[in-house]
């Protein structure tokens, strides 16, 4: 399932969801305003982090009653949930803000971030690409929110706001808590300053409670929606989305977890009658690494979206860069290459059961990482796998990135294909965390876009080229990606 460019337009991943904004008209005075829990992310946040409070020992025995209280009406969206978050917020009384501050920068890291629909960060980027102005409204508090909207690069956050006094919380709300008509109003107010229309703008929301608010809009979209909403949109004929790459793992998705790794060591297996009928080794991994990637692919309901589909086959042998997202760029890698190509682990890998036997039959590259010798040494097998006409391929990064930013690209890459002379070809991952985020186990339906950019040649490099052209690749992705190590060390 490969996509590319077509008749010189360019595609993106989750192009079914964002083509209608894509369509609107540019410029900030159209409003994106996007609810929060349920809709962006899927899950609640008020449950994540009275999870981590309660793992630290900062809840209270009366908090834990008058959550157990408050939480049933929440989800039921019930008419006294103001009345229920209004006794909640009372327990915070003469907390410091600063420990609610960080207590959301580290739910969102370690929680939120892993529920945000990859559909719904694709209508984000594309918001922001028309120019529009994004805001969070939502009836959770500032703390739940603020770090995963600056994670998306949505500036604007519209909440239920809490009191405090010299640092600390006094239980109580300041102003009206951003719920039912308190949301409809503090829209029609942050649209009013900054002369919005409501007429062009969108509003996104899960909940029958939003209603009022769909109705203000000129473009309202359901996302998942309970019973009452899903009737008011069939009534109103507004735009609906039924999500799940995201929240309740089924079987299904253990299933299909299961099938796309595991399968890779009896695929690889496969090739073995080729080898008995006089084939080659490479030409029993061949068929082995297509036939795997054909069928993981499938089974994962693993989209890519492929830009530069040309340039991965023009120039070979060759060194193949990506950057490291995900476990599932092993699967992305072998669905884009093919053939003829071998990567490179970490020597200690080859120790490990089922997984080093099944890289070794692949013909996987060993290296050893704290080769104290000639680091030439080191790399020498690889350069034997390029001079036999594979290509390999490389994580210069040498780790997964734990946030999605790039990190620093080592150089072992850049003297291989020096020293074998041949070019390097560099493999945008845009989203792969789409199909498989960070901390999890399960794999999701996702599209995933990948850019691959024209081969770099490397035969007239020294090796004083070196260090500059690794730089000059790294600015290449990040330009890619949209990316800045500004951006990056804020992330850190």
């Amino acid at each position: 399932m490969t996509g590319t460019k077509l008749g010189g337009r360019r595609l993106e991943a989750y192009e079914s969801f964002t083509r209608n904004i894509l369509r609107s008209g540019r410029g900030k005075s159209t409003g994106a305003f996007f609810d929060f829990d349920g809709t962006i992310i899927a899950t609640h946040s008020v449950k994540d982090m009275f999870i981590e409070r309660l793992r630290s020992g900062e809840v209270s025995g009366q908090e834990i009653f008058d959550l157990g209280a408050m939480l049933p009406k929440y989800l039921l969206k019930a008419d006294s949930f103001e009345d229920a978050m209004a006794a909640s917020i009372k327990n915070l009384e003469g907390i410091r803000e600063e420990k609610l501050i960080e207590l959301g920068k580290q739910v969102s890291h370690k929680r939120l971030a892993a529920a945000v629909y990859p559909e719904i960060k694709a209508m984000i980027r594309a918001h922001q690409q028309q120019g529009h102005t994004l805001a969070i409204v939502s009836s959770a508090t500032r703390y739940q929110i603020q770090p995963l909207a600056s994670r998306l690069g949505i500036k604007h956050v519209l909440c239920t706001e809490l009191q405090t006094k010299n640092g600390r919380f006094t239980g109580e709300f300041s102003g009206r808590a951003c719920y039912g008509d308190g949301k409809v109003d503090a829209v029609r107010q942050f649209a009013r300053k900054r002369r919005i229309s409501l007429n062009k703008s969108f509003f996104y929301s899960d909940g029958a409670e939003d209603i009022a608010l769909l109705e203000t809009v000129g473009h309202p979209v359901v996302i998942n929606p309970d019973s009452k909403l899903a009737a008011a949109a069939k009534h109103n004929g507004w735009s609906r989305y039924e999500l799940d790459s995201r929240g309740f793992v089924g079987v299904g998705d253990l299933a299909r977890t299961l099938l796309t790794f595991g399968s890779a060591v009896p695929f690889l297996m496969a090739g073995l009658p080729i080898r008995a009928l006089g084939g080659t080794q490479q030409e029993a991994t061949n068929f082995s690494l297509s036939t795997w990637a054909g069928m993981a692919a499938a089974v994962a309901r693993l989209k890519l979206i492929v830009e530069g589909e040309e340039h991965l086959w023009s120039h070979r042998p060759a060194v193949f860069l990506f950057n490291h997202q995900s476990a599932i760029d092993i699967l992305i890698g072998a669905k884009l290459m093919r053939q003829d190509v071998v990567g490179i682990a970490k020597k200690e890998i080859q120790q490990q059961p089922f997984v080093g036997p099944a890289l070794a039959y692949a013909g996987a590259v060993f290296i050893d990482r704290e080769h104290v010798g000639d680091p030439a040494a080191a790399l020498q097998p690889a350069v034997d796998a390029l001079n036999e006409g594979r290509s390999v391929v490389i994580a210069p990064e040498g780790t997964r990135s734990r946030n999605g930013k790039l990190g620093k690209f080592k150089k072992g890459a850049f003297h291989l294909a020096r020293a074998a002379g041949v070019p390097i070809v560099p493999i945008v991952i845009h989203n792969a965390a789409d199909a498989l985020p960070n901390h999890a186990l399960i794999v999701r339906p996702a599209e995933v876009k990948v850019t691959v950019l024209k081969p770099i040649p490397t035969k007239n490099w020294t090796l004083r080229d070196v260090s500059p052209q690794t730089r000059r690749v790294r600015d290449m992705y990040l330009k890619t990606l949209g990316q800045t190590d500004q951006d990056i060390a804020a992330a850190h």
